[in-house]
């Protein structure tokens, strides 16, 4: 039970510094795009604002709540090999 305590705890850390990295990661990339289509585009309004007002409506979007798949895709996956393992 210990080692399952001691996974559960190391696991958790390990996915929430993935998550964070990933999160940053994802935005920056959106933030680059914004700026892009920004250049592209007919500048009815200043830079920053434009990117704000896209970041707003990225933080609402499905991709950044597909990134919350990190903390359950290996959970899932680490609950089906115990299962599979204990019970097959």
């Amino acid at each position: 039970m210990l080692g399952f305590a001691r996974l559960a705890v190391f696991g958790f850390i390990f996915l929430s510094i993935v998550f964070v990295c990933l999160s940053f990661y994802s935005r920056a990339v959106r933030r680059g795009k914004l700026r892009q289509k920004w250049e592209a585009g007919p500048k009815k309004v200043d830079r920053d604002t434009f990117v704000e007002r896209g970041l707003e409506k990225y933080d609402g979007s499905v991709r950044r709540k597909l990134i919350w798949g990190v903390y359950v895709i290996p959970v899932v996956v680490i609950a089906v090999i115990i299962y599979l393992t204990n019970f097959s």
